[in-house]
């Protein structure tokens, strides 16, 4: 027992514990990228099986000491180099080692890895289990090696292994699934696996190559991977704090073919190569205004009030008669000398019933009460009131109680798919050469649908319209043939009246001209 109490001998123990943990690390991270070629339920069992192999194959080889001390000794000569038994393996090791980190990196660079879900092809058992035993025996080597030249007692070298085995046995599983569970890490060690190989064909050779080059080169590459798992973390993280509709709407809108302003440029460059895309026109057009339906103004999708064709209850039943059946409108709000003093919502045809019939205009509208909504309350609550309104049209109001529009299911609908003019009515929007002819009025979502942008509405903006985008921009009324420009469009005012903007001209401003700026 007096052994136990000499320094040296724990100084030793512990200093070669620590450099067979050290010297283990390869064989255990290229164990637990073989091992995932396993299915799940034997991942664990070919794990175990390899460091016991790695284990019993150490502990074989230190109680050949006199036969390790042989493989040093020169074999054969070929030009200035001179190979022992230890080169030779070192040699093999080396090409076996660049010969399965290569393939591995082919075979996750070029996307096979894990292609096909739960269909995915795995290895057999035996198989990846002698790729283990391969690999044991050329990092076992370099391991007992080590041992030998640090420690001359045999009791010590042994201990030192089969604790540092033990470690490795309970730390591979932690470390097994954090390499799969990040792939860049896996490439990272396939990395290290294949400067290891080059290092052995280099020993193999007679060139020495200091452990502490390799394991700086390492460490540095570990630091530079620590940060960029820390920048992904962090970007995970804030991506998260964004609502769910809105984290799924972009990666929709992504999915259908939309681009950021970074990818405008590309496109113009590559041309037809980047126009494939996921979905139809109007699949997208559709999809797109779903997603946006929810953050959308009720002002955004009403009938404003100056469009608003309503009854006056004091005119004449021959004046409402022929108001009636000159506007091609099935619903008509009754109003007494004003918008605001809303009697009722009814019918055009039953309207007109009653006027044949001789009633009382005032009291058959007051037999169907208006629905009235504040322009505050949101889209998709609105859905629910036209629910209930069972077909009839919907009055907004705001906070003054004075109307501001109205909305029916159309508007809903035209906020998903697209205009749908009535026959009094011309498209918002017409394409006018190179560019396109838009009232004042077009609703700013439609337009950016139509433009392919992003950069028209805004959430703290109170406006809808392409005339409130306008008149906030220039600060005051523009004046015809005034020019504004923003979000890579032009917009030329073509027609003003008194107090509106009634058409605009709008062109899109070649990006290679921006470019020519920058540059």
């Amino acid at each position: 027992m007096e052994f136990l109490m000499d320094p040296s001998i724990w100084v030793g123990l512990l200093t070669l514990i620590v450099l067979e943990i050290v010297l283990g690390i390869d064989n255990l991270v290229f164990i637990a990228i073989l091992a995932d070629k396993l299915p799940p339920k034997q991942r664990d069992k070919a794990r175990i099986i390899g460091l016991s192999l790695a284990l019993v194959m150490r502990l074989g080889l230190l109680s050949l000491i006199s036969w390790m001390v042989k493989l040093t000794s020169p074999l054969f000569s070929i030009a200035q180099f001179t190979f022992s038994g230890r080169d030779l393996i070192l040699l093999m090791g080396g090409l076996f080692l660049l010969f399965k980190a290569t393939s591995e990196l082919h075979e996750r660079l070029e996307g096979h890895n894990g292609l096909g879900g739960n269909n995915r092809g795995y290895s057999s058992f035996w198989s990846v289990v002698a790729q283990i035993v391969v690999l044991d025996a050329v990092f076992s080597l370099d391991a007992v090696i080590t041992a030998v030249g640090m420690v001359n007692n045999l009791a010590v070298m042994m201990t030192a292994v089969v604790i540092a085995m033990g470690v490795m046995l309970l730390a591979s599983k932690a470390l097994t699934r954090f390499v799969n569970a990040h792939p860049t890490v896996v490439v990272l060690c396939l990395s290290f696996l294949l400067m290891i190989g080059l290092s052995l064909i280099a020993e193999g050779f007679g060139f020495h190559i200091p452990k502490g080059y390799l394991y700086a080169a390492i460490g540095f590459s570990v630091i530079i991977e620590l940060f960029n798992q820390i920048a992904r973390r962090n970007f995970l993280k804030s991506q998260s704090h964004l609502p769910m509709r809105e984290r799924t709407a972009e990666a929709i809108h992504r999915l259908m073919g939309g681009k950021r302003d970074s990818d405008r440029h590309e496109e113009e460059q590559h041309g037809d190569a980047l126009k494939e895309e996921t979905f139809a026109e109007e699949e997208r057009f559709m999809i797109s205004g779903v997603l946006t339906l929810a953050s959308r103004t009720l002002r955004s999708i009403m009938t404003p009030r100056n469009d608003i064709s309503w009854v006056d209850c004091e005119r004449s039943a021959d004046d409402i008669r022929m108001q009636l059946l000159d506007t091609p409108h099935s619903l008509f709000p009754i109003c007494r000398q004003s918008l605001d003093d809303v009697i009722g919502v009814v019918r055009a045809k039953d309207l007109l019933v009653a006027l044949e019939n001789g009633e009382d205009i005032v009291a058959f509208a007051a037999q169907t009460p208006p629905i009235v909504v504040p322009e505050t309350m949101d889209v998709i609550k609105l859905l629910a009131v036209l629910r209930r309104a069972r077909g009839r049209l919907v009055v907004v109001s705001n906070e003054f109680g004075v109307i501001q529009g109205l909305v029916t299911p159309l508007d809903v609908l035209e906020a998903i798919a697209g205009e749908f003019p009535d026959e009094d009515e011309t498209p918002d929007v017409i394409v006018d050469g190179d560019g396109w002819m838009a009232k004042g009025g077009t609703d700013l979502h439609s337009l950016e649908q139509l433009l392919n942008t992003s950069d028209l509405v805004s959430t703290n903006a109170d406006y809808a319209t392409l005339a409130g985008l306008l008149l906030s921009e220039s600060g005051q009324m523009p004046v015809q043939g005034e020019v504004i420009e923003m979000a890579a469009l032009r917009f030329e005012v073509i027609e003003v009246s008194e107090y509106r903007i009634e058409r605009v001209r709008i062109t899109k401003i070649p990006l290679h001209n921006e470019w020519s700026e920058i540059e």
